[in-house]
């Protein structure tokens, strides 16, 4: 197997490996993990409304899956991380899979959560995806 590749999202991704020292991609030989997407801005700004932020944090994913030659169609599992999980946001969640994979539909893991990295996040969306051989 070739050597890991690690990849670091322009924008955020470069804060968080300054601050945290940890990259956003990982791809090893056609697999690409990712680490967990907040609906976060470059400038670490989060929306007010939650189905915003869940949409965000899907813009990021795909902006994290592309460094590393992937996209939705590429993803087989999905874990989302929920402070205050409710329908609304299992919803909103569940609309954004039909948006970005009309063609499939991955496994997924929904966890909630007392708190995630920053006070602001209400969101984390990881993903795993396959590339073609």
């Amino acid at each position: 197997m070739s050597k890991p590749e690690f990849f670091v999202t322009p924008g955020y991704g470069d804060r968080n490996l300054e601050l945290f020292h940890y990259s956003q991609a990982v791809k090893a030989g056609n697999r690409v993990e990712i680490s967990g997407q907040g609906g976060w801005s470059d400038d670490w700004e989060f929306p007010e409304l939650l189905v915003d932020e869940i949409a965000q944090a899907f813009i990021n994913v795909e902006r994290t899956l592309a460094l590393a030659g992937a996209g939705w169609e590429h993803v087989i599992h999905v874990n989302s991380y929920h402070v205050d999980i409710d329908g609304d946001a299992v919803q909103a969640v569940s609309e954004r899979f039909r948006h970005y994979m009309p063609d499939q539909a991955p496994i997924w893991t929904c966890i909630g959560v007392p708190a995630l990295g920053d006070p602001k996040m209400h969101v984390e969306i990881r993903v795993t995806a396959i590339l073609p051989d």
